[in-house]
């Protein structure tokens, strides 16, 4: 287990859960069971490989979240390694937690405990999004961000130009990129397929609205962005050959 412990989910605010859980679902994702954690709505929707946590309070929007045992001493060591905390929960009677952002601001949280069960699935879920790649997380500069990931456990690869200009970082439970394009805003969940172009023309047969807010070395014809009801970016990538 690296410094930041194990993934648990990537949080989203999300003001309309039922409306977002509906999305997921007509996707193919299913629903976690959740505990009694958050004083407000929640809800996880997971495709085996990749939990989605819908939260009914107004959070950093995405958040990649951790579960980190004994936390008080973890938290220790990672500001020995330089990480300054934007918010501490800490004590008997509260569920303990810390926030921090990396260079990018791209916030992470660390929880003590688990906040849902997994559900018991044999195999991954087939989605119409295809397989979950990576985080996506975008940048002007990937140097720092890099710096800091690796520092935290994940291994970084070469950067590569194809299909654009991105640093991928690996861990055991979550694979990470640094997106250097000026075309996206905001983080992406990344998704592959070898048959993306068809998978695209179910989602606009159902009526589902295909943007093209990606980097403009992607085909739209064979690549494309789902916008869930809460705002997150779902990026539906060719596999490449």
């Amino acid at each position: 287990m690296g410094p930041l412990g194990r993934f648990l989910e990537i949080s989203v605010y999300a003001p309309a859960i039922r409306e977002s859980l509906a999305f997921y679902e007509s996707l193919g994702f299913v629903q976690a069971s959740v505990g009694e954690t958050w004083p407000h709505p929640y809800a996880v929707v997971t495709d085996g490989r990749l939990f989605i946590g819908l939260h009914g309070a107004q959070i950093p929007s995405p958040t990649l979240t951790f579960t980190l045992p004994n936390l008080r001493a973890g938290l220790e060591r990672l500001e020995a390694q330089g990480i300054e905390f934007d918010s501490l929960e800490l004590g008997d009677d509260v569920f303990n937690r810390a926030t921090f952002c990396d260079p990018s601001g791209q916030c992470v949280q660390l929880l003590e405990a688990r906040t849902f069960s997994p559900p018991q699935l044999e195999h991954d879920v087939p989605t119409t999004c295809g397989y979950f790649a990576e985080y996506g997380i975008p940048v002007r500069d990937a140097h720092a961000p890099r710096e800091i990931w690796e520092r935290l456990g994940f291994v970084a690869m070469d950067e590569t130009q194809e299909p654009f200009s991105r640093v991928e970082l690996t861990s055991d439970h979550l694979n990470l990129a640094l997106y250097r394009t000026r075309a996206l805003r905001r983080p992406v969940l990344t998704f592959e397929s070898a048959d993306m172009r068809e998978r695209l023309s179910r989602l606009r047969e159902r009526g589902l609205e295909v943007s093209d807010e990606m980097p403009d070395a992607l085909d739209e014809q064979t690549n494309g962005v789902l916008i869930a009801p809460e705002g997150t970016r779902l990026l539906l990538l060719q596999e490449k050959p």
